[in-house]
């Protein structure tokens, strides 16, 4: 492996990210604080506790991983649709590097920058509510699994894209939705019954539980579960992404 190659590509990443500090870092953190003044001060009033919680440290997973997805898919479908968009991806395609040192690459840039979001945001929640991390361990390999299947996504979605109002397509109109109607601000054993039965159908349930879990010890459904379907949802995008570079789907055209 080029690790020359594969450290080139990450730097310019990483770089870019704090070219625009306002955009990665600042603006995520104040729409946190502000989810927590609405959230965690109005609602958080009438709602003492969940599962033994206080509700203002209860939506803190909940509020990580709705920004760990979304940057996710931003971060690493803006990184290769640039280059599509600028013609420099044909160079990139030339060079001596290898498909998998690309993926590590922007996928891992990506990740990262997601990972060091989500850290911060952590820091920015435990200046308004007390928190506690009982599995410290899984709570950072679910950040990190989540934050590098969602950049696998977002890389997809980079490469599929033909216009920049197709890269928020998704993020806004499927995966923000599905975020928030995952329990990020409720426990789904809260619903009732019907409605409990189709929420289980919204795959980012198990995310949000098990991230949860490793806070509290409090999971809305199995934590074999949760990381099973995460794993999942990881191989299914590797499995894609290995079919584009295999095809040269939207890449050699």
């Amino acid at each position: 492996m080029n690790l020359r190659a594969v450290w080139a590509i990450y730097r310019v990443e990483m770089a870019r990210a704090f070219r625009t500090v306002l955009q990665s870092i600042i603006s995520p953190v104040i729409s946190t604080s502000l989810y927590f003044v609405v959230f965690g001060s109005a609602i958080g009033s009438r709602i003492n506790e969940i599962d033994g919680i206080p509700y203002g440290a209860f939506i803190v997973p909940g509020l990580m991983m709705l920004s760990l997805l979304t940057q996710s898919i931003s971060n690493a479908s803006f990184a290769i649709y640039f280059p599509k968009f600028v013609g420099s991806i044909y160079e990139l395609l030339s060079a001596p590097v290898s498909y998998l040192e690309i993926i590590i690459a922007y996928v891992g840039g990506a990740a990262t920058k997601s990972i060091m979001l989500g850290l911060i945001i952590l820091a920015t929640a435990a200046l308004f509510v007390p928190l506690r991390i009982e599995h410290p361990f899984w709570m950072i390999a679910f950040l990190v699994l989540t934050a590098v299947t969602f950049s696998l996504f977002g890389f997809i979605i980079g490469i599929w894209a033909k216009t920049f109002e197709q890269l928020q397509l998704v993020p806004l109109l499927i995966v923000t939705p599905l975020t928030f109607l995952g329990g990020s601000f409720y426990s789904i054993h809260m619903l009732p019954g019907i409605w409990k039965t189709i929420t289980l159908f919204n795959p980012v349930v198990y995310l949000i539980s098990g991230f949860r879990w490793s806070f509290y010890g409090k999971a809305d459904v199995s934590v074999g579960v949760s990381l099973g379907m995460t794993l999942v949802f990881l191989a299914i995008c590797i499995a894609i992404v290995a079919w584009i570079f295999k095809t040269g789907y939207r890449l050699r055209n």
